[in-house]
């Protein structure tokens, strides 16, 4: 444990959600205490789509968002960060830290987790997945998230995280073999 929480009065967190699912960007949030003032913003999905994923573009949007983070929360001396230790904001730390910023890497939980969770369920309702598909454990979330992309795949792959190898060499052959699979059980039941 850092000696960062007995030296410094404030703190903000810094958390990301979405990076694992196949849909959307991620969502960045942060909570400064002892205010609980909390403000969120997302990486677009065209962070990770090509070429912009294998350029790793969203390692620079999340820098965009931390400038943001700091124009808006004010911290000052008095203040130390606690980020998530995932990738998605390893250049964000490297970034508060050159601003002289003292900086933890840590597993965020509670309120924050729950805040930067919610905001991007809300945005995947937002570009229309049905909210009650969503409200499961995370876990089984990415199979959801592939089946409501297969059933309108011409449309909604525009959604997905196309720059990952796994959608090009696995997941995109899985969607549209969801979307055959249900295409000839309508016609079986005689609908056209």
């Amino acid at each position: 444990m850092s000696l960062a929480p007995f030296i410094y009065r404030k703190k903000i967190l810094i958390d990301d959600a979405g990076w694992g699912d196949i849909i959307l960007g991620v969502v960045i949030g942060a909570l400064k205490l002892p205010e609980r003032r909390y403000m969120e913003r997302r990486i677009p999905v065209s962070s990770f789509q090509s070429p912009n994923f294998e350029q790793k573009q969203y390692l620079e949007e999340a820098v965009k968002i931390a400038e943001e983070f700091v124009e808006v929360m004010h911290p000052d001396k008095a203040t130390y960060f606690e980020v998530c230790s995932g990738f998605v904001l390893s250049r964000m730390q490297t970034y508060l830290k050159n601003q002289g910023f003292h900086v933890d890497k840590a597993k965020i939980t509670g309120e924050l987790q729950e805040k930067v969770e919610k905001g991007f369920i809300d945005w995947c309702v937002e570009v229309g997945v049905p909210r009650e598909k969503l409200e499961i454990e995370n876990r089984r979330r990415f199979y959801t998230l592939l089946e409501w992309v297969a059933e309108k795949i011409e449309i909604r792959e525009n959604l997905v995280k196309t720059g990952w190898e796994s959608w090009q060499e696995k997941w995109r052959k899985e969607a549209y073999k969801i979307y055959l699979q249900k295409k000839t059980k309508t016609r079986e039941k005689g609908y056209t």
